[in-house]
C-alpha cells in the first residue's frame, strides 16, 4: 500500500494532548486516594448523570479514532491494524485519564466515562472505515495532490485548528496570540513569596499608563486584518499558485465568521452573536481576503515570507490590546463556568497557534522551490 505523509497524524497527537488536558485540568490538589485506584472498575454505574456529559463523552473521542484509523491507513497500514490501532488508542488514553483522576479531589474516576469514551473511538473507527471503504482516503489524496504542494500536512494541520482557536474569547475580532500577559500573570504568582520576587518586579509589573491604554481603531483594524490574513498566507505557502487559492479565502473567511459568530453567542447569548460585527471589524475582513485575492499568485517560499510579516504584526498588535472589562468577563467564564470542557483546547490553541504558524513558516521557507 502506498505510503502518504497524512495531516491526521499531527492532528491527532495535538487532540490526544487536548483531551489529556481537558481530562486533567486544573492540574491541582494532587493526593493519593483512599481506596483502590481500581475500584472504580468494578462500581457500579453512576444513577444520576446528564446528557451533556453522555453526548461529551461519547463525541469527544470520536475524532480521535477516526484520525488514528486514518493516520495509520495513510500511512500504508493495513485496514485491520488501522481499526486496531483506531480503538486501542482511544481505549489507552481513556483508562489511563480516568485512573490519574484519582488523584484529583475535583475529578472523580468513572466506568461510565470509560465505556462510553472506548465507545466514541469506535464510532469513529467505524466512520472513518466505511468511508476508507468507498474510496474517500484515496479521493482525497486526489484532492490534495491537485490543491497542495508536497510535504504540507503541517500546514493543514494549522489551518484545522484556527477556527478552534478562535472560539475562546479574544481582545479583537481574529486577534489570536495574546499569551504574554497571561505569561507574565503566571509568572508573579510563581515568584510571589520567593527571593526573586522583588528583582522580577520592573520586568514583570505593567505601567499604571500602559495598563490604562487602548489599542487605536488604526490598531484593532490592523490586527483583525492580519488575523484572516495570515492564515490565507499560511494556505498559500502550501498550495500552488490558481484561483483555487481564491476558493481558500472564502473557505477561511468563513471559518472565521462562523468561529467568531459562535463564540459570540456562546458568551453573550444566541441574541447577541452577530455583536462582533461592527462596521470597522467588516471592513477588515473584506480588506484582508481583497488583500489575499491579490497575493493569490505569489509562489509558496513568497507567500510564506508575507505570512511570517503579517503574523508578527498580529502578535505585536494583539499584545498592546489591553484586556477590557468586557473580555475579562467572557474569558472568566470559559475558565471558571460553563465552558470548562471547551476552555483548555481552545486557550491554548488561541495563545501558541501564531507562533506554531510563525515556526512552521520559518521552515517553510528554508525549503527549495516546489
Amino acid at each position: 500500500m502506498t505510503r502518504h505523509r497524512s495531516s491526521a497524524t499531527p492532528l491527532a497527537w495535538m487532540l490526544a494532548a487536548i483531551i489529556v488536558y481537558a481530562s486533567l485540568y486544573p492540574f491541582s490538589g494532587w493526593r493519593w486516594p483512599g481506596v483502590s485506584t481500581w475500584a472504580f472498575l468494578t462500581l457500579p454505574w453512576p444513577k444520576y448523570w446528564t446528557q451533556f456529559d453522555v453526548v461529551a463523552n461519547l463525541l469527544g473521542y470520536m475524532p480521535l479514532g477516526a484520525l488514528v484509523f486514518g493516520a495509520a491507513v495513510r500511512t500504508g497500514s493495513r485496514t485491520r491494524f488501522a481499526v486496531a490501532l483506531g480503538l486501542g488508542a482511544g481505549g489507552v488514553l481513556s483508562f489511563a485519564m480516568e485512573w490519574l483522576q484519582n488523584f484529583l479531589p475535583q475529578r472523580v474516576s468513572s466506568n461510565l466515562d470509560l465505556a462510553l469514551n472506548v465507545a466514541g473511538a469506535g464510532l469513529g473507527v467505524l466512520v472513518a472505515a466505511l468511508l476508507h471503504q468507498w474510496g474517500a482516503v484515496d479521493r482525497w489524496q486526489v484532492v490534495r495532490e491537485r490543491w497542495f504542494i508536497a510535504r504540507s500536512a503541517g500546514g493543514l494541520s494549522l489551518l484545522c485548528l484556527w477556527p478552534l482557536g478562535l472560539l475562546i474569547p479574544t481582545p479583537v475580532p481574529l486577534g489570536l496570540g495574546q499569551v504574554l500577559t497571561r505569561l507574565r500573570d503566571t509568572a508573579q504568582d510563581w515568584l510571589q513569596g520567593t527571593a526573586l520576587e522583588i528583582p522580577a518586579a520592573p520586568w514583570l509589573q505593567t505601567s499604571a499608563e500602559a495598563a490604562a491604554s487602548l489599542l487605536s481603531p488604526g490598531g484593532e483594524f490592523a490586527a483583525t486584518v492580519m488575523g484572516l490574513l495570515a492564515p490565507c498566507l499560511l494556505a498559500f505557502s502550501i498550495s500552488r499558485p490558481s484561483w483555487r487559492r481564491s476558493l481558500l479565502v472564502l473557505g477561511l473567511a468563513g471559518a472565521a465568521v462562523a468561529a467568531t459568530t459562535l463564540s459570540t453567542a456562546l458568551n453573550f447569548g444566541p441574541q447577541h452573536a452577530m455583536a462582533w460585527q461592527t462596521d470597522s471589524a467588516v471592513a477588515a475582513l473584506f480588506a484582508a481576503m481583497v488583500t489575499a485575492v491579490v497575493l493569490s499568485w505569489v509562489p509558496p517560499r513568497a507567500a510564506a515570507a508575507l505570512g511570517l510579516m503579517a503574523l508578527t504584526a498580529l502578535v505585536a498588535l494583539v499584545t498592546q490590546a489591553p484586556s477590557d472589562p468586557y473580555f475579562a468577563d467572557s474569558l472568566q467564564a470559559w475558565e471558571q463556568g460553563r465552558f470548562i470542557r471547551f476552555h483548555g483546547a481552545a486557550r491554548w490553541v488561541g495563545w501558541l497557534w501564531p507562533y506554531a504558524a510563525l515556526a512552521y513558516l520559518l521552515a517553510r521557507i528554508g525549503e527549495p522551490e516546489q
